[in-house]
């Protein structure tokens, strides 16, 4: 029997952190009934405030009027229990990236919602299978990730499960575009599309730092091309402590070296711009970034503890690595399904990591350079620094046959 899901009229969320809020905001100013559920009632109420200065905000600058702001206000109501939520047509839990804290949610979930409810995590990097297994509802179970923060932000990665219904589907789809926002379905692997590429980018920004580069460098490089900002400045901005507290908690990764740098800044207490100093300085305050000549000596103590001789590294090899790993990966994405196609790619780039617009994402930025050239390229790289540079398989083909990553679909050419 094909699954029907009914529309959506009220939906619940899980967690009132920075994400859980800005996904109320979302799901209120979209016109749903909101139920907000917390293990600290307290957050819900500071989430609360939060929501009412927005739209106070929005109201001031004349996007809203009084009437539309108390209309979303009155949408959000609190509550106090799993058993609260059982008539919702969705939920979104929102919770910290920890696969059991999800899984015992998602346990509670299943025994209190109606049958036919959607329930989405909005995790970022987590496996979705793994958070549908524990439920006795796989085909009602996605993933939902927004970016922060969730009601400014237009991305939203739809990941789909091994089971997820397409009814599922297709309901995650109409609320993307109900909230305004460019949705983009990704089947499930680490990262999803965004942050599974990320991950490639980031660590050889990363690698850079190592090998001779400085932050500010690769930052003004990238910055130079186009992006919004470049990857240090990027981490900053999140939390540079986000990531090294996960592999605290995880138990494993802090030995490797690209993140040693990392490291070192949080075991200073340099967790970015909420701690007024990261990889830059910031003035009480203030949202801008000075260099800070002390994080220079920390980058090269640690290339030299390591064992790295430093060389001097021009801003060709900063934009030639960080850019092919992006597409490398991205290819791999591509050929593995996990993307329908590369425009898919490009706009996840575009929407949630500021990739500059007039590069068209990307994969598309790799089309226009030319696949022959990009596989030649990887091929230099991968003699030079080793195996991880290899050429995707689908990247070899697409040379071979003087093909552009557009005219891949599903993984066919």
């Amino acid at each position: 029997m094909t699954q029907v899901v009914s529309p959506l009229r009220c939906a619940a969320v899980i967690g009132a952190g920075t994400m859980g809020r800005g996904i109320v905001i979302s799901l209120a100013n979209a016109g749903l009934r909101v139920l907000w559920l917390d293990n600290n009632p307290q957050m819900v109420e500071q989430g609360l405030a939060m929501a009412e200065e927005t739209w106070a905000h929005n109201v001031a600058k004349g996007r809203i009027d009084a009437a539309q702001a108390a209309a979303r206000r009155a949408r959000i109501e609190a509550v106090d229990s799993y058993a609260a939520l059982a008539d919702a047509d969705l939920v979104i839990e929102a919770v910290y990236e920890n696969l059991d804290l999800k899984q015992r949610i998602f346990r509670e979930l299943d025994a209190v919602m109606k049958p036919g409810a959607i329930l989405a995590s909005n995790t970022s990097a987590l496996d979705i299978d793994a958070i549908a297994a524990v439920t006795a509802r796989p085909q009602d179970v996605l993933g939902l990730h927004f970016f922060s923060p969730a009601h400014i932000m237009k991305l939203l990665e739809i990941v789909r499960g091994a089971e997820t219904a397409p009814a599922v589907l297709q309901a995650a789809r109409e609320l993307g575009a109900r909230m305004g926002k460019v949705a983009v379905v990704a089947g499930n692997c680490h990262g999803f599309i965004g942050n599974r590429m990320l991950h490639t980018y980031v660590r050889e920004a990363r690698m850079l730092l190592l090998e001779g580069a400085w932050p500010h460098q690769v930052d003004a490089a990238l910055q130079g091309f186009g992006f919004a900002m470049g990857p240090f400045r990027m981490y900053d901005v999140v939390g540079i402590d986000l990531e090294w507290r996960a592999r605290e908690l995880a138990g494993q990764g802090q030995d490797d070296p690209a993140v040693q740098v990392d490291n070192r800044l949080c075991e200073l207490g340099r967790f970015g711009q909420k701690s007024g100093k990261g990889y830059y300085l910031y003035a009480p305050g203030s949202r801008q970034a000075e260099h800070d000549p002390v994080v220079d000596g920390l980058v090269q103590m640690q290339s030299e503890r390591l064992g790295f001789t430093r060389r001097d590294i021009g801003n060709e090899e900063i934009l030639e690595r960080c850019l092919l790993a992006l597409v490398n990966e991205g290819a791999k994405i591509l050929e593995e399904k996990i993307a329908s196609n590369s425009h898919d790619i490009d706009l996840v780039y575009l929407n949630g990591y500021g990739f500059p617009a007039e590069r068209g994402g990307p994969m598309a930025w790799a089309d226009g350079e030319g696949i022959a050239v990009i596989h030649q390229r990887l091929l230099q790289l991968t003699e030079r620094f080793g195996a991880h540079w290899q050429p995707a398989a689908l990247i070899e083909r697409l040379a071979a046959e003087n093909k552009r990553f557009s005219d891949v679909q599903e993984g066919r050419l």
